[in-house]
């Protein structure tokens, strides 16, 4: 499956956020799905499908962080890429040691956004 085949899913419990990140990822050329919660994700992903998860820190029921534990410990090797409007050096040092293969600020730089899905959608699934 080729790069551009695989599904970048976005978790983000704001629908301008999602929406947003949607148009800029198709517009990209990529297949996006886009979930409200961690719950959600959870409940409907394919994640063996998944290229990559770009996902909010800050969400209803399960945050960022501990969806990433959870994924971890169910076997899941998706990159993921971080992004938050409230993030800390704590915050982006723990995503980052625990796997992730980036961490964005929001507003972010789309072009920022694009390189880390490319980066992300290249790294090995077995990489830690």
């Amino acid at each position: 499956m080729s790069d551009r085949e695989r599904v970048v899913l976005v978790v983000d419990d704001d629908p301008s956020v999602r929406r947003g990140l949607d148009r800029l990822l198709r517009a990209a050329g990529y297949r996006v799905e886009a979930f409200a919660s961690g719950q959600e994700l959870l409940d409907g992903a394919d994640l063996e499908a998944a290229g990559c998860l770009i996902l909010d820190v800050r969400l209803p029921g399960l945050n960022g962080l501990d969806l990433q534990e959870t994924l971890a410990k169910g076997g899941s090797t998706v990159p993921i890429i971080f992004i938050t409007g409230h993030g800390d050096a704590a915050m982006n040092l723990r995503a980052l040691k625990a796997g992730a293969v980036d961490f964005l600020q929001k507003p972010f730089d789309e072009r920022a956004l694009l390189e880390a899905v490319r980066g992300a959608l290249t790294r090995p699934r077995d990489a830690e």
